[in-house]
């Protein structure tokens, strides 16, 4: 089960973000300060409601038009490998611990549909609760609660808005692309 409900949450006057300049778009940087201030926020991540079975969301009023999101992982879910095609990201683990698997390899935009990968591309980085990372353009990865029992809370933002989001199969060095979704697929 999932919830997204129709109204977006604001995050408190704390967690609220400038963009570097203004009239621009947020930057990696603004986007990083900005979900790692707001996984900071105990009420905003207590507001979150938890289901056992599957990943929960809510929409959050982000910087400079950004796309922001509050999740909450169940022990043992993950998200599958995707990109984010041409947006530009940032997540931070507000509660728990997540798991990010990548690839260190820039992979061709559009006109393929499986790619054997070379070694040395794979990335593992463990995410406790206050740790997270910002990403470019095309960044593939998956991102995992591989928790036994305990849920794991984070907050991601992009920029621009997800315009699509681009699913994959791996099988050992084989990446095909499985499916790409835009944001009516979501609705």
């Amino acid at each position: 089960m999932s919830v997204s409900p129709s109204a977006s949450l604001s995050a408190s006057p704390s967690v609220s973000s400038s963009v570097s300049s203004a009239g621009s778009a947020p930057s990696q940087a603004d986007l990083f300060d900005f979900v790692r201030r707001a996984a900071t926020d105990a009420e905003l991540i207590a507001s979150l409601p938890l289901d056992p079975e599957g990943r929960t969301w809510v929409r959050l009023d982000g910087p400079g038009g950004s796309e922001a999101w509050l999740i909450g992982w169940p022990p043992g879910t993950g998200t599958g490998w995707h990109d984010h095609a041409d947006s530009v990201g940032a997540f931070v683990t507000a509660a728990g611990e997540l798991r990010e698997n990548s690839l260190a390899a820039r992979l061709p935009t559009d006109g393929w549909k499986t790619l054997e990968l070379s070694g040395g591309v794979d990335r593992r980085r463990r995410l406790p609760a206050g740790q997270g990372r910002a990403f470019g353009r095309h960044h593939v990865h998956e991102v995992l609660n591989e928790s036994p029992d305990r849920h794991a809370v984070s907050v991601h933002a992009y920029y621009p808005p997800l315009p699509q989001i681009r699913r994959y199969s791996r099988n050992g060095p084989i990446l095909r692309l499985e499916q790409v979704e835009r944001p009516e697929d979501w609705q």
